[in-house]
């Protein structure tokens, strides 16, 4: 662990695999030690590819009102819930995007959110079940072209595919659509937004909202998907269970996410 440089005025976590369990939960300690934080008046956010409804069961379950960032940095909302900054991708590339999902990869399942909806083509799917079991949201079924034609537009098409589909479809999709950020969250899911979007981008709108300056945030995180928040901010925590290669971008390293790693740093920097 390394000594955070600055008083820290705000952080920022990842949700799975960072403030989350293996099983999908937030132990004890770490729930104290971000309550203690917040009692310090300095402001705790989560910032995940999740949607809000997929965050808000988290943040009743730690007893804590707290901004979110959404959809990697597509979707940020204050802790009312009022929209600070939100970025849909475009109509014409999306239908593109579709056609050769269908295509090249008919195996996976594809997802369709937007703002506080989350569309499927088929509710029965066992993969959106499964996500359905884990975050706690629900799915809607819905005709993906007929949202387009009514001028609803995605924040966030997410593919469930099997570990090799989701390789190959991220190089795939990484290659034939530069105006698209394409990042695996995890070996089963793709994620795909607006090129615009990271969760630093999502990250700088909130601290324009507190008048923050970077250099005053830490953040934790534990994958690829991280990688721009740890770089961004002027502290940076790596979990345990992340990768050598994400473990190298941040500043720090903490324990696993089963480990409470966030209560295990903030405590031994002296953060709270």
């Amino acid at each position: 662990m390394m000594m955070t440089t600055g008083r820290t005025k705000i952080v920022f976590s990842d949700i799975d695999g960072t403030v989350l369990t293996s099983q999908h939960e937030v132990t004890c300690q770490t729930k104290e030690a971000v309550k203690k934080l917040v009692a310090t008046d300095i402001p705790f956010v989560l910032v995940s590819a999740r949607m809000p409804e997929a965050i808000y069961p988290i943040t009743e379950d730690m007893g804590i009102k707290m901004p979110i960032i959404c959809y990697s940095g597509a979707y940020v909302l204050d802790r009312e819930g009022r929209e600070l900054a939100s970025t849909y991708m475009e109509e014409q590339p999306v239908r593109q995007l579709l056609m050769e999902i269908d295509e090249q990869f008919p195996a996976v399942t594809v997802n369709f959110y937007s703002g506080h909806h989350w569309y499927v083509t088929d509710k029965q799917d066992a993969r959106v079940k499964r996500e359905e079991d884990i975050t706690s949201a629900a799915a809607e079924q819905a005709d993906f072209s007929q949202l387009l034609a009514q001028g609803t537009l995605p924040h966030k098409i997410l593919l469930m595919a099997e570990p090799a589909d989701c390789v190959a479809a991220e190089k795939y999709f990484q290659q034939h659509y530069p105006q698209f950020q394409v990042a695996r969250s995890s070996d089963i899911l793709l994620e795909i937004m607006d090129g615009k979007v990271s969760k630093a981008v999502g990250i700088e709108v909130m601290l324009q909202a507190y008048g923050f300056d970077k250099s005053e945030a830490l953040s934790f995180g534990d994958n690829y998907n991280d990688l721009a928040m740890l770089q961004y901010t002027g502290m940076s925590v790596a979990m345990g269970n992340a990768p050598a290669d994400v473990k190298a971008v941040a500043k720090a390293v903490t324990t696993s996410n089963n480990d409470s790693g966030i209560a295990a740093f903030l405590t031994s920097q002296k953060i709270i």
